[in-house]
């Protein structure tokens, strides 16, 4: 099983230092300390143990750190800033380990740039060596990018003429949709596997700065210190420590505190559960003082925590039912909590980490059936978890009621990747209406939840269990792969964004690219890279 939790104490291959306002990042990873045995890390590359440890970094950053607003990004090497991910790592792995480390790597770049837009921290790569494919993806998610001008040093993305795949974590679209990079430097640099080295790359707006090799340092320090003078709301706060989860992960079940998953592995299944809070929210003095063990932040945690491993070491797993247990009145009165105190800083951060959990939730590569019965409390923060699933059965009995509630954070404050909340993207078809379901709010039963538009299928209590049993069977039976394309495209309708571009497009294409044999045959590009020999290429363009 992948353990998805670490601490600064346990970093094999990051240093973080923290100086006042100032952060600073650095890549030194240790070449024979592998996720797995098999390869080695080569000067500052990275595989998904490397990169745990950075979305570890970027949480603590904003949970531990308020005061921190400029964090400074380099490398331990002399000239090698970051060399990308290791590439014997990606030839030795499964397609499906391939494609969830793409997704798993731009979370981490995701949220680097959503510290950037919501918590005040501006991040500056200081590419002090050579910063190729992942490497400067690493450094395209930051805000500036700074590279050494010693004559050698230069930035890249050489996936295309070297490996026959492409820039996974993003890469091609932050090229011309973050940094505005004509699109025919973009070719160009795409397709040049030595890149380009600081005075093209300032004049193609691949980076923000250069320096030479004796002001490097001064010229980071001065840009750190410029973005740490700019104003928070967070100056002399006190941070909260990020205490472990301790979850019980085996084959049968994921058990932590507040989510279960129950695996029926015959059935290709996994029941999501999550439970509402026992009490109802604190004043912000207490929640401050009770740390990271509120129920709202740690059911976040645990629940990212656990599609994490559903991802990873649950591949097989084709349906996730959701399902909620608890006081709905509970969970609507910590979601008000959160909704009206979010100029608190913590406050706020926990409500970032749900929108950044209930994101990852739209990304899984699984069927979610979302199931309303009695018992549940889809209401307000977990509401979102219907409205992401794909369907939704709500029971429909007068001797046993159930509720689906909207609550105050369903109008925006945890939005998907396009930048439409989920009641939107339900109802698309009507968007005003989701706006004044969005307003009006409330608890819906049954009949009120189906004439919103809110419910897939509501079946009475004769036909309840046999109308679920039968969707199960049938959604297990179909391609996964069918599935996976068609739910990808139904989930995200509407307009686009750079990272529902990331997500939908290029991992899409990688996930093609990374089966045909001109990447990952025999006689492939990535398959044969550092052999003598050449890939065999089918010319054919399909």
């Amino acid at each position: 099983m992948t353990d998805f939790e670490t601490h600064p104490d346990r970093y094999t291959h990051w240093k973080l230092t923290v100086s006042g306002p100032i952060a600073r990042l650095v890549m030194a990873v240790v070449e024979d300390k592998p996720q797995r045995p098999g390869y080695r890390l080569k000067l500052n590359s990275y595989d998904l143990g490397v990169d745990i440890e950075l979305a570890d970094v970027v949480q603590r950053l904003r949970f531990e750190h308020p005061e921190v607003k400029s964090v400074v990004v380099t490398s331990a090497l002399g000239n090698v800033f970051c060399a990308g991910a290791n590439i014997m790592m990606l030839s030795s792995s499964t397609h499906p380990f391939k494609v969830n480390f793409c997704k798993y790597t731009n979370d981490t770049r995701c949220s680097i740039e959503d510290a950037s837009r919501h918590s005040g921290q501006h991040w500056i790569a200081a590419c002090n060596g050579t910063a190729s494919g992942g490497g400067y993806e690493l450094a395209l998610a930051c805000d500036e990018i700074v590279l050494v001008d010693d004559g050698n040093s230069a930035v890249s993305l050489p996936e295309v003429p070297l490996l026959g795949v492409l820039p996974g974590t993003g890469g091609l679209t932050r090229l011309v949709d973050k940094r505005r990079v004509r699109r025919d430097h973009a070719d160009v640099f795409s397709t040049t596997a030595e890149g380009c080295k600081a005075k093209r790359a300032l004049e193609w707006k691949l980076i923000d700065a250069a320096f030479t090799r004796s002001k490097f340092e001064q010229g980071i320090s001065e840009r750190a210190n410029r973005a740490a003078q700019a104003p928070s709301k967070k100056e002399g706060k006190k941070g909260v420590a990020l205490a472990p989860l301790g979850g019980k992960v085996s084959d049968e079940r994921l058990d932590y505190r507040y989510v279960t998953v129950a695996f029926d592995r015959p059935q290709r299944l996994a029941t999501l559960t999550v439970r509402g809070p026992e009490e109802g929210p604190p004043s912000v003095a207490a929640l401050h003082e009770a740390g990271c063990e509120n129920w709202l932040f740690r059911a976040m945690r645990e629940l990212d925590d656990a599609l994490c491993h559903l991802r990873f070491d649950n591949e097989e797993i084709g349906l996730l039912l959701v399902k909620t247990e608890g006081d709905i009145d509970k969970v609507l009165a910590w979601t008000d909590f959160a909704a009206q105190n979010r100029d608190d800083w913590y406050v706020n951060e926990i409500v970032l980490h749900a929108a950044r959990t209930m994101r990852r939730l739209d990304g899984m590569a699984k069927s979610l059936f979302a199931i309303v019965e009695p018992g549940s409390c889809f209401g307000g923060v977990l509401l979102e978890m219907a409205l992401a699933s794909d369907r939704v059965y709500m029971l429909n009995d007068s001797s046993r009621p159930v509720h689906l509630a909207i609550g105050s954070l369903s109008d925006g404050a945890l939005p998907m990747q396009s930048g439409l909340t989920r009641l939107q993207a339900r109802l698309y078809g009507d968007v005003h209406k989701a706006d004044l379901l969005a307003k009006e709010r409330g608890k819906l039963d049954t009949e009120a939840a189906m004439s919103a538009g809110l419910v897939t299928v509501a079946p009475d209590e004769i036909d309840w269990e046999d109308d679920v049993r039968l969707a199960i069977e049938e959604r297990v039976s179909l391609s996964p792969d069918a599935l996976t394309g068609m739910e990808a495209s139904l989930r995200h309708c509407g307009p686009e964004s750079v990272d529902s571009k990331i997500y939908g497009r290029l991992t899409a294409w990688q996930n093609w690219i990374f089966t045909r044999p001109n990447a990952t045959g025999e006689s492939g590009a990535l398959k044969l890279y550092g052999q003598p020999e050449r890939p065999k290429f089918d010319w054919r363009r399909t």
